[in-house]
Protein backbone atom coordinates (compact mmCIF):
# COMPACT_ATOMS: atom_id res chain seq x y z
CA UNK A 1 0.00 0.00 0.00
CA UNK A 2 0.88 3.73 -1.09
CA UNK A 3 0.59 6.71 0.80
CA UNK A 4 -0.39 9.51 -1.29
CA UNK A 5 -0.68 13.18 0.48
CA UNK A 6 -1.00 16.31 -1.42
CA UNK A 7 -0.03 14.74 -4.74
CA UNK A 8 3.77 12.63 -3.87
CA UNK A 9 4.02 9.59 -1.96
CA UNK A 10 4.78 10.34 2.05
CA UNK A 11 5.64 8.06 4.84
CA UNK A 12 2.97 6.54 7.25
CA UNK A 13 3.82 8.31 10.53
CA UNK A 14 1.02 5.99 11.72
CA UNK A 15 0.50 2.68 13.80
CA UNK A 16 -2.89 1.21 13.06
CA UNK A 17 -3.98 0.03 16.17
CA UNK A 18 -7.24 -0.26 15.72
CA UNK A 19 -7.90 -3.94 16.22
CA UNK A 20 -5.65 -4.12 19.39
CA UNK A 21 -6.96 -4.20 22.87
CA UNK A 22 -3.86 -2.57 24.15
CA UNK A 23 -2.20 0.32 22.63
CA UNK A 24 1.18 0.76 22.29
CA UNK A 25 2.83 3.35 24.84
CA UNK A 26 4.01 5.80 22.28
CA UNK A 27 3.78 6.94 19.13
CA UNK A 28 1.55 8.06 16.53
CA UNK A 29 -1.46 5.70 16.11
CA UNK A 30 -5.17 5.20 14.04
CA UNK A 31 -7.75 4.06 16.17
CA UNK A 32 -10.96 3.53 15.82
CA UNK A 33 -14.37 5.05 17.00
CA UNK A 34 -14.82 2.43 19.84
CA UNK A 35 -10.82 3.26 21.31
CA UNK A 36 -11.75 6.72 21.22
CA UNK A 37 -15.08 6.09 22.77
CA UNK A 38 -13.61 3.93 25.61
CA UNK A 39 -10.34 5.05 26.03
CA UNK A 40 -10.26 9.04 25.27
CA UNK A 41 -8.88 9.94 28.99
CA UNK A 42 -5.51 7.75 27.99
CA UNK A 43 -5.47 8.62 24.95
CA UNK A 44 -5.20 12.88 25.02
CA UNK A 45 -2.41 11.69 28.01
CA UNK A 46 -0.15 10.74 25.14
CA UNK A 47 0.63 13.86 24.09
CA UNK A 48 1.36 12.54 20.39
CA UNK A 49 -0.38 12.29 16.83
CA UNK A 50 -3.43 10.62 16.86
CA UNK A 51 -6.01 9.81 13.84
CA UNK A 52 -9.19 8.11 13.77
CA UNK A 53 -10.70 5.56 11.45
CA UNK A 54 -14.48 6.36 11.00
CA UNK A 55 -16.16 3.25 8.99
CA UNK A 56 -18.53 3.96 6.72
CA UNK A 57 -21.46 3.54 9.33
CA UNK A 58 -19.55 5.90 11.53
CA UNK A 59 -21.11 9.76 11.07
CA UNK A 60 -19.02 12.37 11.37
CA UNK A 61 -21.08 14.25 13.94
CA UNK A 62 -19.76 11.01 16.60
CA UNK A 63 -16.37 13.18 16.37
CA UNK A 64 -17.35 16.67 15.13
CA UNK A 65 -16.75 18.14 19.32
CA UNK A 66 -13.16 15.92 19.16
CA UNK A 67 -11.99 17.26 16.16
CA UNK A 68 -9.04 19.19 17.08
CA UNK A 69 -8.01 16.11 19.30
CA UNK A 70 -7.33 14.50 15.68
CA UNK A 71 -4.33 15.19 13.09
CA UNK A 72 -5.98 12.93 10.81
CA UNK A 73 -9.43 11.65 9.91
CA UNK A 74 -9.38 8.24 8.08
CA UNK A 75 -12.41 7.77 6.14
CA UNK A 76 -13.15 4.08 4.81
CA UNK A 77 -14.58 3.20 1.56
CA UNK A 78 -15.68 -0.60 2.23
CA UNK A 79 -16.99 -1.29 -1.62
CA UNK A 80 -16.73 0.62 -5.03
CA UNK A 81 -20.49 0.76 -3.97
CA UNK A 82 -20.54 2.63 -0.92
CA UNK A 83 -20.62 6.18 -1.30
CA UNK A 84 -21.12 7.72 2.08
CA UNK A 85 -17.18 8.42 2.58
CA UNK A 86 -17.75 11.32 0.00
CA UNK A 87 -20.60 13.24 1.87
CA UNK A 88 -18.65 13.09 5.19
CA UNK A 89 -16.12 14.37 3.83
CA UNK A 90 -17.29 17.29 2.81
CA UNK A 91 -19.39 17.73 6.41
CA UNK A 92 -16.01 17.34 8.00
CA UNK A 93 -14.39 19.89 5.70
CA UNK A 94 -17.32 22.53 5.25
CA UNK A 95 -19.57 21.83 8.36
CA UNK A 96 -17.13 20.94 11.19
CA UNK A 97 -14.10 23.11 9.21
CA UNK A 98 -11.99 20.44 9.90
CA UNK A 99 -8.58 21.16 9.09
CA UNK A 100 -6.03 18.21 8.62
CA UNK A 101 -5.47 15.36 6.82
CA UNK A 102 -8.21 14.02 5.46
CA UNK A 103 -7.46 10.09 4.54
CA UNK A 104 -9.42 8.14 2.04
CA UNK A 105 -8.67 4.19 3.50
CA UNK A 106 -9.94 1.00 2.20
CA UNK A 107 -11.37 0.06 -1.02
CA UNK A 108 -9.47 3.31 -2.67
CA UNK A 109 -9.64 3.25 -6.47
CA UNK A 110 -7.23 5.27 -8.86
CA UNK A 111 -10.57 6.14 -10.80
CA UNK A 112 -12.16 7.48 -7.93
CA UNK A 113 -8.89 9.50 -6.81
CA UNK A 114 -10.45 12.42 -8.50
CA UNK A 115 -13.82 12.75 -7.09
CA UNK A 116 -12.22 11.89 -4.00
CA UNK A 117 -9.88 14.97 -4.03
CA UNK A 118 -12.86 17.22 -4.85
CA UNK A 119 -14.70 16.53 -1.82
CA UNK A 120 -11.65 17.36 0.56
CA UNK A 121 -9.86 14.27 0.56
CA UNK A 122 -5.66 14.90 0.97
CA UNK A 123 -4.29 11.52 1.30
CA UNK A 124 -5.48 8.64 -0.14
CA UNK A 125 -4.16 4.67 1.55
CA UNK A 126 -4.09 2.92 -2.33
CA UNK A 127 -2.47 -0.17 -3.99
CA UNK A 128 -0.67 0.86 -6.70
CA UNK A 129 2.67 0.39 -8.12
CA UNK A 130 2.59 3.90 -9.20
CA UNK A 131 0.57 5.93 -7.12
CA UNK A 132 2.11 9.21 -8.50
CA UNK A 133 0.98 8.38 -11.87
CA UNK A 134 -2.30 7.37 -11.00
CA UNK A 135 -2.80 10.45 -9.26
CA UNK A 136 -1.49 12.86 -12.18
CA UNK A 137 -3.78 10.75 -14.59
CA UNK A 138 -6.96 11.55 -12.17
CA UNK A 139 -6.38 14.77 -11.56
CA UNK A 140 -6.22 15.50 -15.51
CA UNK A 141 -9.29 13.34 -16.01
CA UNK A 142 -11.72 16.11 -15.98
CA UNK A 143 -11.19 19.81 -16.64
CA UNK A 144 -15.41 21.04 -16.02
CA UNK A 145 -17.19 20.04 -13.19
CA UNK A 146 -20.91 21.07 -12.39
CA UNK A 147 -20.87 20.77 -8.82
CA UNK A 148 -19.14 23.34 -6.52
CA UNK A 149 -16.89 21.58 -3.76
CA UNK A 150 -14.37 22.59 -0.96
CA UNK A 151 -11.11 22.01 -3.71
CA UNK A 152 -11.35 26.03 -5.09
CA UNK A 153 -11.68 25.51 -8.68
CA UNK A 154 -14.88 26.98 -10.50
CA UNK A 155 -17.73 25.07 -11.24
CA UNK A 156 -19.45 25.25 -15.24
CA UNK A 157 -21.86 28.10 -13.84
CA UNK A 158 -19.30 29.96 -11.98
CA UNK A 159 -16.98 29.97 -15.25
CA UNK A 160 -19.80 30.66 -17.90
CA UNK A 161 -20.56 33.79 -16.10
CA UNK A 162 -16.99 34.46 -15.68
CA UNK A 163 -16.75 34.85 -19.35
CA UNK A 164 -19.76 37.38 -19.87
Amino acid sequence: MALLKNGELADDIYTDVRELEDIPPSGAILISLRQWDSQRDALLARHESIGIALKSDEKPELIAADLEQFDTVALEFPAFGDGRAYSYARLLRDRYGYAGELRAIGDVLLEQLHFMHRVGFDAFLIDSDDAISAWKTALADLSVWYQPTGDGRASAVELRHDSD
